[in-house]
């Protein structure tokens, strides 16, 4: 295990989690329709925080073994795509948009998943939640365009 880098990736991680503090849901997300299994407001940050320690000690453990870069490059595509989402849908509104960048974080993460357990399989074992949490965010937001087909995204002019 690399430290240093489950470290660096960890603070990746938290700076990904930011984007909720920067753009949170807010009385608008409160007023949309929501599926009845969303998970309680809570959960989120309890679930984000576990997976980002999961994903930084998964990283951490492939870093210095052969075939680490591409599980790393894999790495940092899947966090690029997680950075994303919560702007594109919280903050500009655009919550169809937001399909396409859920699409491109689930494979993201699969391909995170895959080359995670080809160098070290402990470490894609334990990026299995985070797969698994997309997926259920990726079936939410879907839920949330079904339910919400008049929302109208925010104007460049409307932005904080």
């Amino acid at each position: 295990m690399d430290w240093l880098v489950g470290f660096i990736l960890l603070l990746a991680c938290f700076g990904a989690g930011a984007t909720g503090a920067i753009f949170p849901p807010g009385e608008w997300y409160e007023r949309l329709q929501r599926p009845s299994w969303t998970p309680p407001n809570w959960m989120f940050p309890v679930v984000w925080t576990s997976l980002y320690i999961l994903m930084a000690l998964a990283g951490g453990m492939v870093a210095q073994k052969d075939g680490g870069g591409i599980a790393l490059a894999c790495w940092a595509l899947q966090i690029t795509m997680n950075s994303l989402w919560t702007p594109v849908f919280f903050g500009l509104r655009r919550i169809r948009e937001a399909l396409l960048v859920m699409a491109g974080l689930w494979v993201s993460v699969l391909a995170m998943v895959t080359t995670h357990a080809s160098v070290d399989i402990v470490a894609g074992i334990l990026l299995l939640p985070y797969l698994i949490w997309v997926t259920v965010a990726g079936a939410l937001n879907v839920a949330m365009v079904r339910l919400n087909p008049d929302v109208r995204p925010l104007r460049i002019d409307q932005l904080p």
